[in-house]
């Protein structure tokens, strides 16, 4: 039996690769002779460079620059021959912030931007942008200030690129621009597909998460209609309703009018970059992947639907692991997996599973292997 073991991370617990090597653990606790192969996946979002890394020799650069509260930090990002790698949770990411600091009412993308034009001016024609994990709110003003925009209030002040200030955009300046947009081909690299504004715009699906009370949501879900509609007047480019707008608080929206960039499905790149689609031939007996929290947003355009499609397309079963499940029923009813399974339980705290993840992941891909052995004997 050979089996490719494809998962995300589970975020807070598990890299890609650990949860890869817990479920191997467990399969060849059932059956050592079992032939595995692991290949980790990311959907574009914090973590992506790392599974790029394994599969490339990519170099890393230093670059001190803005973290979301304007406080220097020195981050990275990665490059090839020609393209450069740049993940904006790396500058303007929620994970780079206490708890108690998190409002996506006064963060910024500036140091994202920063990042983009340090590869810029070393030469890079290419850019790739994984715009996943933002603590940010601000329609990727913040970025496009680092590279030279302006945004300016009714009366004629420069405002500070964060998101409680969209609302007071009244021109957009890009005569001053640190770069020329059509030296540079910019890919974004994303997981969701929500428009910039709205009741499944930024604001309203992911404000919370970032801190914005339920008035400040409110508030910024206006300044992103607001910010559209300058966008609109001054840049001519119509990206309120564009599928991805909203993807990191609007940075979605922000890389495509200012970097005239492309959109691109994050788990499409990272299996296209990876060789994934070419591993899936008739020798593969099944498929195991996972994600910490399997739920609605699942089947959108994340790893485990990826994975999905992908198994469905060639018949090969495919199981999911989880570190929780909810909306069990959806998620069986739409990606139609052959077992489904989860580390919380009755007896199994969140705390617990965090904990000893890959613990309970090895007890549970020993369970699974279990299962399918004796529905394949049941059959036949």
């Amino acid at each position: 039996m050979k089996i490719v073991i494809a998962p995300d991370k589970f975020k807070g617990s598990l890299s890609a690769m650990e949860v890869c090597n817990a479920i191997e653990a467990g399969i060849h606790q059932y059956d050592p002779a079992i032939e595995t192969i692991k290949h980790p996946l990311a959907d574009g979002g914090e973590g992506t460079l790392t599974i790029l890394q394994n599969h490339f020799n990519l170099k890393s650069v230093s670059v001190m620059v803005k973290d979301p509260l304007f406080r220097d930090i020195t981050t990275t990002y990665k490059h090839n021959e020609n393209t450069a790698f740049i993940e904006m949770a790396n500058a303007s990411g929620l994970q780079l912030l206490e708890e108690s600091k998190r409002n996506c009412c006064h963060t910024t993308t500036f140091g994202t931007g920063q990042l983009i034009l340090d590869a810029i001016k070393k030469g890079f024609k290419n850019i790739v942008l994984f715009i996943g994990g933002s603590a940010t709110n601000d329609g990727g003003v913040g970025m496009a200030t680092a590279l030279g925009y302006r945004f300016y209030s009714e009366s004629g002040d420069e405002i500070v690129p964060i998101g409680k200030e969209l609302i007071s955009i009244n021109s957009i300046d890009s005569q001053k621009l640190l770069f020329d947009i059509k030296d540079v081909n910019v890919t974004v690299v994303c997981d969701v597909k929500n428009p910039l504004y709205g009741p499944n715009g930024a604001a309203y699906i992911y404000g919370s998460q970032k801190g914005a009370s339920a008035a400040e949501i409110e508030m910024l879900d206006v300044g992103l209609n607001h910010f559209s509609k300058q966008v609109s007047k001054y840049l001519n480019m119509d990206v309120g309703e564009m599928e991805g707008a909203g993807a990191a608080g609007g940075l979605g929206a922000g890389a495509v009018c200012f970097l005239n960039a492309k959109m691109q499905s994050g788990i499409d790149f990272v299996m296209e970059q990876t060789g994934f689609n070419q591993l899936l031939d008739n020798t593969i007996d099944l498929i195991i992947t996972g994600e910490g929290s399997v739920d609605k947003q699942t089947i959108e355009g994340k790893v485990i639907k990826g994975v999905s499609e992908r198994a469905i397309e060639n018949q090969i079963p495919f199981s999911i692991l989880a570190g929780k499940i909810e909306d069990y029923n959806l998620i069986k009813n739409n990606l139609r997996p052959h077992n489904l399974m989860a580390i919380t339980s009755s007896t199994i705290t969140i705390a617990d599973a965090i904990q000893n993840a890959a613990i309970h992941l090895q007890r549970l891909s020993f369970q699974l292997i279990q299962n399918f052995y004796n529905t394949i004997n049941n059959t036949q």
